[in-house]
């Protein structure tokens, strides 16, 4: 009797799993059948500009991508140059630390595959024209990206 209450039991148990697992995978309620008005070039173009992101993190991580197009090359050094483009002051002779982040920017853009040096030339001017004090710090800094190039 006890062997027949135990069979009962664990068949009991299996049926209710059987039950549970067909409710987790039986997508359950409405569908979308709403039909969306198409996108116009003006909206996308808005969700585009307030999706992109503007922290320097974000931008260098555009800049680091190898497969970054010279188009979207350009425009993460504006955005850099529009949001991030003045640097602390320096600390005596030495430059600030946070000058470290513009430095791999720089030697980043003169080794990237889609640069070009009008891209190059355009974000050292204008860096120097923002930063006037670290003027040598940021032609040294071009000068170690352009020399570490593969030839």
């Amino acid at each position: 009797m006890d062997v027949m209450l135990l069979v009962k039991s664990i068949v009991g148990l299996l049926v209710v799993l059987g039950i549970l697992v067909l409710l987790f995978l039986i997508p359950f309620g409405k569908k979308n059948t709403d039909k969306k008005e198409p996108r116009t070039d003006q909206d996308t173009k808005k969700q585009l500009q307030d999706k992109q992101k503007t922290d320097l993190e974000s931008l260098r991580l555009i800049i680091r991508n190898r497969k970054t197009s010279s188009a979207k090359l350009k425009e993460a050094l504006d955005l850099v140059l529009k949001y991030h483009g003045t640097i602390h002051n320096k600390l005596g002779v030495r430059p600030h630390p946070d000058f470290l982040v513009y430095e791999d920017i720089l030697c980043t853009i003169c080794r990237h595959p889609n640069t070009n040096k009008d891209i190059i030339l355009k974000f050292d001017r204008e860096l120097e024209k923002r930063n006037p004090s670290y003027k040598k710090d940021i032609n040294e800094a071009i000068t170690k990206g352009l020399n570490s190039r593969g030839a």
